[in-house]
């Protein structure tokens, strides 16, 4: 089990408008293909204007197709399109759980 956790820098005043926008179109076509959303956050204190979203998958191949499926979905090139110049950085890890985690 793998957990892809990404962290968005939102530009400055608009986080409201990309988590909306975001709720709207992306995370409908997120949630047909990736399926397996484990959490979605935003920064209170320390760096803001982040959005920090996990996602479970069975391992690397497991993720490689879901993705595969999100990026030929002609809802998602609409919503990234739509999206355009709503975020300043994108940092994106893979974290796997360690031996005594609860999930596993």
């Amino acid at each position: 089990m793998i957990i892809d956790h990404r962290t968005y820098t939102i530009q400055h005043g608009r986080n409201k408008e990309y988590l909306d926008m975001f709720e709207k179109y992306g995370l409908p076509v997120q949630l047909r293909h990736l399926v397996n959303l484990v959490g979605y956050f935003q920064t209170a204190v320390g760096p803001l204007n982040q959005a920090i979203h996990l996602w479970r998958y069975e391992g690397f191949a497991d993720m490689e197709r879901r993705r595969a499926a999100r990026d030929a979905d002609p809802a998602w090139a609409e919503y990234r399109r739509m999206s355009v110049g709503l975020l300043v950085t994108q940092e994106n890890k893979i974290i796997t759980p360690v031996s005594f985690s609860p999930m596993k």
